[in-house]
């Protein structure tokens, strides 16, 4: 059967593509293994370097092969443009401006490091400057859709963790530009490249970036708002459609990252009342097309290569992953992120990311790098996406166990900030420390009852004996660092004085308050509290659910959460019940 770029092509392999994932996936998935694991597999079982071997002896097996084709990679890129846009969605701008010191600090540093140990590595195996620089600029990046995915997946974007790698991801699409530029500089026809070029196309990007981000500011919402008001599902997913292609394309023309641009248009909308019914209508079409993304990762993988010299493309990978590693962690120590959670960030982030074939495509194209090297960088970066998910569960075992070791983590998360700090131990103060500990969101907590305290710290639980009525003991847990404060006390005249003395303080931490009824709750709102709930168990519920959607977490996965809780606690009365 011959394939080419025609439509029936296209429906083949939409098929075949279709059809492996119905079969492939739900079978991992019984065995506890990612989905990305899964399209991985489909790409190197059904790409051109093992089933398309096999063609060349059974031709009927041509029907069932995939192929490299650019219809294949255009719908595999928009599913990095829709993963992207829909992280968008999820993050406010206060949320990001909170992570400007990951960002710019972290971030910043991780890609210059890594491009300078990796690049230095290559020179000592004998590469020439040209593909050793090459070779540090497209390695010192992350796989932004692989990484993001297996957060997802594990339901931590909102954890310390997930934010942390994510704006170090964000920092690495914000590299793309300059690093496209220095790899043109570094092929055989550079004579039109100097410092002034650089520096003016990096100020062109600035601009255009600044436009993409003000017409899309004026655009987008009075869009949905006349898309929303005929009533029709079909129009207002073409307008999501569209708002997420359109600024990718937008900030492809300038130069920029199509996820970059897709993440722009998330984030505008995230302050728009749409952003719920967008991600849900777009959710089904991110995740399939994000799969077929990683199925042409699998692709990449030729498996004849890898057997024909398995010892440099074994030093490779792991000497990438050791390299990254080494770096990434100590820096984010640095940084005053604690131990367990900088070995999470730095193995999750030790792989080469998709990047890194627009980089070996630039520099083979322009004689940067001879043909060998090229074959040799494009299997390391589809070796290293592949194992990722693996080398990122060892990270999160050894994380957890430095974590259970560690006896100074609750001072570093104090330092840290982003942590919840709970003020009252009691029925309330455990339901929400349980909500808190099942999404691996850090927490420090306050009680004055000794006893409980005791008992408490038995069990593994960050609670310390003190009075919370006091600023200075809140001082003391990273109060003025911390992502919220919940005040959980029974004792309606000292959850006032709480209240009043944390929002004199630190006016930019919302705290979170329980109630005795309706008309303390009216005076907490005007004492400056974010949210007051009546006191009852739905008390803690309503304000896990204001919690967790104030420090990042998606508002549909967060009424997951509580409606889950919710039901078990309607479960335990009933038991309890004589």
């Amino acid at each position: 059967m011959e394939h080419g770029a025609t439509g029936g092509a296209v429906l083949t392999q939409a098929l075949v593509f279709l059809g492996a994932t119905c079969l492939v996936i739900p079978a991992l998935r019984r065995a506890k293994l990612s989905a990305v694991m899964g399209f991985l597999l489909i790409g190197v079982g059904m790409g051109p370097h093992v089933l398309g071997q096999m063609a060349d002896a059974w031709p009927w097996l041509n029907a069932f092969e995939l192929r490299e084709e650019r219809p294949t990679a255009l719908l595999a890129e928009l599913g990095v443009v829709f993963l992207l846009f829909i992280i968008g969605l999820e993050v406010s701008f206060e949320r990001l401006w909170a992570l400007k010191r990951y960002v710019f600090g972290l971030g910043l540093a991780q890609v210059v490091l890594s491009t300078i140990a990796i690049a230095g590595v290559a020179l000592a195996f004998g590469n020439s400057f040209a593909a050793a620089s090459v070779l540090g600029l497209a390695f010192a990046l992350s796989s932004t859709a692989l990484v993001l995915q297996l957060l997802r997946e594990g339901h931590q974007i909102a954890t310390p963790v997930g934010r942390i790698s994510f704006s170090v991801l964000l920092m690495q699409d914000l590299m793309v530009v300059p690093i496209l530029f220095l790899v043109a500089a570094l092929g055989t026809d550079a004579s039109s490249f100097s410092g002034h070029n650089v520096l003016f196309a990096l100020f062109s990007a600035l601009v255009s970036l600044t436009l993409i981000f003000t017409f899309g500011r004026v655009l987008l919402r009075p869009l949905f708002r006349w898309v929303a008001s005929i009533d029709s599902r079909e129009v207002f997913i073409a307008a999501a459609i569209l708002a997420a292609i359109g600024m990718a394309t937008a900030a492809q023309s300038a130069g920029l990252s199509m996820g970059l641009g897709a993440f722009l248009a998330g984030l505008l909308l995230a302050e728009t009342e749409f952003r719920h019914q967008i991600e849900t209508d777009l959710e089904p079409f991110k995740d399939l097309l994000l799969g077929l993304f990683f199925v042409t990762v699998g692709m990449q993988i030729d498996i004849a290569l890898l057997l024909a010299d398995p010892v440099m493309i074994l030093i490779g990978v792991v000497g990438l992953f050791v390299i990254k590693i080494a770096i990434i962690a100590p820096l984010a120590r640095v940084f005053g992120i604690p131990w367990p959670r900088a070995i999470g960030v730095a193995f999750l982030l030790g792989q080469a990311g998709e990047f890194a074939f627009v980089v070996i495509a630039v520099a083979r194209g322009n004689g940067a790098i001879p043909e060998a090297t090229a074959d040799y960088m494009l299997l390391v970066t589809a070796l290293s996406i592949f194992v990722t998910p693996f080398v990122a569960a060892l990270g999160g075992r050894i994380a957890r166990e430095l974590a259970n070791k560690d006896t100074t983590i609750e001072s570093d998360l104090a330092q840290e900030g982003g942590h919840v700090v709970i003020a009252g131990f009691g029925r309330v103060g455990q339901t929400l420390a349980d909500i808190l500990d099942k999404q691996e969101i850090s927490y420090i907590a306050l009680d004055s009852d000794a006893a409980a305290v005791a008992v408490a710290r038995n069990r593994g639980s960050p609670v310390h004996f003190g009075d919370s009525s006091r600023r200075d003991v809140l001082a003391s847990i990273g109060a003025a660092n911390a992502a919220a404060i919940v005040v959980t006390i029974n004792n309606p005249a000292a959850v006032d004085l709480i209240v009043t003395q944390a929002k004199q303080a630190w006016p930019h931490v919302p705290v979170y308050a329980r109630a005795r009824d309706g008309e303390h709750a009216r005076r907490l709102h005007q004492l400056g509290a974010a949210l007051a709930s009546p006191d009852t168990m739905e008390a803690a519920l309503q304000l896990g659910e204001a919690l967790l959607n104030g420090i990042g977490v998606p508002d549909e996965a967060a009424r997951r959460i509580i409606d889950e809780r919710r039901e078990a606690e309607i479960v335990k009365a009933l038991y309890q019940a004589p």
